[in-house]
């Protein structure tokens, strides 16, 4: 990242708040709002939805767009400047507010009303490397591709659970009991004690049901190809991949491969463009998820867009 340009106090700011930051936090949003304005020309814009904060963007005129709520806001923002092709010539600013900021501070942007509003006032553009795949979106931060969820159906059991489910079932079980009142069949109070002397025997074992939001995960079989070299092919399943910009227009690969006995070390390689494909898989792009897609391709775009951060020294 380097620094390429400072602001004068008298540059006019566009302080377009997000709806979120208004709900989540509306104390930082009126410190954010005060500091600036004490600071320099501004005008407010409260946009209530993505059509009227694409609107607001798009009519920002020679004012420097301040954005003040959440990561989502700051990735909409590039996104939208991204497919107005208007990136490269428009800084942003940032004053975080609201509920996912981990993207911003990992690029810098102070996380506190008056620390980052000083920084839109008194910082430095700072040009950064951007992903951007074939389908036209962005990644600022991090992309993670996480292993495949299971296939549909009855999940697998072992002997154990065979065991379990058969003595809790009121019907037929592998022990050969039967409810009915032909040969072989066994009164009734005589099968459920032998079912709760089953259950005492059998060790109580975790759920195998997921928790609540919580999603099994099953290796992928994805292939990973780096500047055209294939660094991990179908036949190795993996537990993740992930691809970050990293410096002078490089992404930072990482895959991590199953360990089968002993741990396996992740692979690690550099490119400036990475292609991932394979079966359809999901995708994490900073928060959003995407997809399915059998394929998809990133490529760097060295300092593509241009963010205001505190000065150096």
């Amino acid at each position: 990242m380097a620094e390429v340009a400072t602001f004068a106090t008298s540059d006019q700011l566009l302080i377009v708040i997000d709806p979120a930051a208004r709900r989540t936090d509306a104390e930082s949003v009126r410190i954010a709002k005060d500091v600036l304005s004490a600071g320099a020309a501004t005008k407010v814009c409260l946009p209530e939805g993505p059509e009227e904060f694409a609107r607001v963007l798009a009519r920002r005129g020679s004012r420097r767009p301040v954005l003040v709520g959440d990561d989502r806001a700051l990735m909409r923002a590039v996104s939208l400047l991204h497919r107005q092709r208007e990136l490269a010539g428009c800084a942003l600013s940032m004053v975080p507010v609201g509920g996912g900021l981990s993207l911003a501070g990992a690029l810098g942007v102070p996380t506190g009303a008056v620390a980052a509003a000083r920084a839109v006032l008194d910082g430095v553009v700072r040009r950064m490397d951007l992903l951007v795949d074939d389908s036209d979106g962005v990644v600022l931060g991090a992309l993670r591709i996480p292993s495949l969820p299971p296939m549909r159906g009855a999940p697998p059991v072992d002997q154990e659970d065979a065991v379990t489910a058969s003595s809790s079932s009121g019907s037929g079980s592998g022990f050969g009991f039967g409810s009915g009142s032909g040969s072989g069949s066994v009164p009734a109070s005589w099968l459920r004690t032998c079912q709760s002397l089953v259950r005492t025997l059998v060790p109580v074992r975790p759920s195998r049901e997921p928790l609540a939001g919580v999603t099994r995960l099953a290796p992928a079989r994805l292939r990973v190809e780096v500047d055209g070299v294939t660094l991990v092919d179908l036949d190795q399943p993996v537990e993740g991949i992930s691809v970050t910009p990293g410096a002078s227009g490089f992404a930072e690969v990482e895959v991590r491969p199953v360990s089968v006995g002993a741990e396996a070390s992740p692979l690690y390689a550099r490119g400036r463009t990475v292609t991932v494909s394979g079966a359809d898989f999901r995708y994490r792009a900073d928060a959003v998820v995407s997809g399915p897609v059998r394929t998809r391709t990133w490529v760097v775009r060295e300092g593509a867009w241009g963010l205001t951060l505190p000065a150096v020294g």
